[in-house]
């Protein structure tokens, strides 16, 4: 029998006996709905960790100098903690000569920050927010584009001037239904002028990026960012490319061992992170969450391979008489053992891609009512299809194999 002939009537069988078909279908159909939607919400939160949480905290192709990392992910060991808290902090004195020793093109900038109080006549009461203090190239570095206003000018910058630059959680806290631009708030005891809005860096997890002020670190905030106002926690650099990045990184590595007078045998006393070094633990959980992800339906599946045999079986005894009367008209062994291997594979890729089809469906719905994003992985449809066929032709081995050995007058005697 041609391959297509056996399709045709392996979809034929399905229509007929849509009872049937609906228990062989559901098993394989379950266990691939499950495997999609699992997957799924494993490659979107590997991609909102690279793109959207890590991403808008590490530019692309940067570095950050701090005492400790700023993102840990993962187990970090009490002792580890107090190693932190033994190093040295960052001062200001320590940035020119990172600055100089950058290569040519590099951008830098740095910034400190802390949660503090903003009032506001335009609000009830006190609000709290982020408040960063910053230098250099910061916003082209953080690709941080303005909705409204300006960006600070240099001489702003170098002279500390009272100006703010908000984000859009601040502008409807602190200024509902007013335009921000050119009034003022006050952190601490110091007035400042509000002379830019951000455009939205969104949310991650439910927790919104955009309740932030920025000012010059030069301007009375930074006595509120750290204890000394002389400190910052961060030297941000960012090069064209990554080749240039780790030959700044060792520059840098060096001028920092250097001016801490740190022997060949002593390790760093700070921090260099980068967006990969920020991920590694994460890239090292998301490999055995897929493994998790693709073993548990697999539960799923071999309860419909055990399903599809069984009713496979049932229909080679219900065929019997059939398969005998092909045997009689020269149908050899191989044809009928090809004959239900194509059925049962058939069944079996057709509950599949309905599994593929509902597992879409349900990943779109986790995502849609709940925190948890969602991107369905085009290796993971290619792998639902070739599991629900490699479920059908395995589970329909044995009950082809037994059609095939029938003998064929003994078939025809079956009523």
């Amino acid at each position: 029998m041609p391959i297509f002939e056996a399709v045709r009537l392996a979809l034929s069988t399905i229509r007929v006996q849509k009872l049937k078909s609906f228990f062989t279908l559901a098993g394989v159909c379950i266990g691939v709905m499950f495997l999609i939607t699992v997957v799924s919400i494993i490659e979107g939160m590997g991609r909102y960790m690279k793109e959207d949480l890590v991403g808008k905290l590490i530019a692309v192709n940067s570095f950050e100098l701090r005492r400790a990392p700023n993102i840990n992910m993962g187990e970090t060991s009490p002792a580890t903690w107090d190693e932190y808290r033994r190093r040295p902090r960052l001062y200001i004195s320590d940035l020119l000569p990172v600055v100089e020793a950058l290569p040519e093109g590099t951008r830098w900038a740095q910034e400190s920050e802390a949660n503090v109080q903003l009032v506001s006549r335009y609000a009830g009461r006190p609000r709290n927010t982020t408040a960063i203090g910053i230098d250099g190239d910061w916003f082209a570095i953080k690709n941080l584009a303005l909705k409204d206003g300006r960006e600070f000018t240099q001489q702003e910058l170098s002279q500390g001037e009272n100006v703010l630059i908000i984000g859009p959680d601040v502008v409807e806290r602190a200024f509902p239904g007013v335009d921000p631009i050119g009034r003022e708030v006050r952190i601490g005891t110091t007035p400042y002028r509000v002379i830019g809005v951000t455009e939205s860096r969104g949310s991650a997890f439910g927790v919104s990026f955009d309740n932030f002020v920025i000012a010059p670190w030069r301007s009375p905030i930074r006595k509120l960012l750290n204890p000394s106002p002389q400190m910052i926690d961060a030297v941000i650099v960012q090069a064209e490319n990554q080749a240039v990045m780790m030959e700044a990184q060792e520059r840098v590595r060096s001028v920092m061992r250097t001016t801490r007078k740190l022997r060949p045998n002593q390790k760093d006393n700070f921090a260099m992170q980068t967006s990969d070094s920020a991920l590694e633990f994460w890239n090292k959980i998301e490999g055995y969450l897929v493994i998790a992800g693709v073993a548990l339906p697999a539960i799923g599946l071999v309860v419909g391979a055990i399903v599809i045999m069984n009713i496979m079986l049932v229909a080679v005894a219900e065929r019997t008489r059939e398969i005998g009367i092909r045997k009689a008209l020269g149908a050899k062994r191989r044809d009928i053992l090809a004959q239900f291997l194509v059925e049962s594979a058939t069944l079996s890729t057709v509950g599949a891609m309905l599994g593929i089809a509902l597992g879409i469906g349900l990943a779109q719905a986790i995502s849609a009512v709940t925190p948890l994003p969602a991107s369905v992985a085009p290796w993971s449809i290619v792998v639902g299809v070739a599991v629900g066929m490699g479920v059908g032709i395995i589970s329909g081995v044995y009950p082809a194999s037994r059609a095939s050995r029938l003998d064929p007058v003994v078939a025809l005697r079956q009523e």
